[in-house]
């Protein structure tokens, strides 16, 4: 299971990758594994405000519906447009092809509250 250094995560299973002043977000590898193929991706507009652990969008699979919960709170400015034609890009991508929405936060030192790769290995040992 792929687990990126570089990445802050969510107890929900969401991924934050910090970009200078924005944040790139997506759902991890545990969780695309869990949920199964991935038949479609619900996400929020452009201009669209999230809130900190407030459901943003969801994915559907076989198996199952999924809320997305938002890691920080912020602007919505770049949704991946690609997941509607391809879900099944989160299941073969879920940390490059797969990136869900890119984010102005409202407070950039939110990513820091995230955990690092080694706490959410060890939540998910748990699991």
């Amino acid at each position: 299971m792929s687990l990126p250094k570089d990445l802050r995560y969510t107890e929900e299973h969401e991924w934050v990758k910090v970009e200078g002043d924005k944040v790139r977000i997506g759902i991890t590898d545990f969780a695309q594994s869990e949920l199964g193929d991935i038949v479609f991706v619900e996400l929020p507009e452009v201009g669209d405000e999230i809130e900190a652990d407030e459901p943003f969008g969801s994915v559907e699979s076989v198996k199952t519906v999924s809320e997305l919960y938002a890691p920080i709170s912020g602007k919505v400015v770049e949704i991946n447009e690609d997941l509607d034609d391809s879900p099944e890009f989160v299941n073969e991508s879920p940390y490059e092809k797969a990136w869900m929405i890119v984010v102005e936060p409202n407070d950039a030192s939110d990513v820091e509250k995230l955990m690092s790769a080694e706490e959410y290995e060890a939540l998910i040992n748990e699991e």
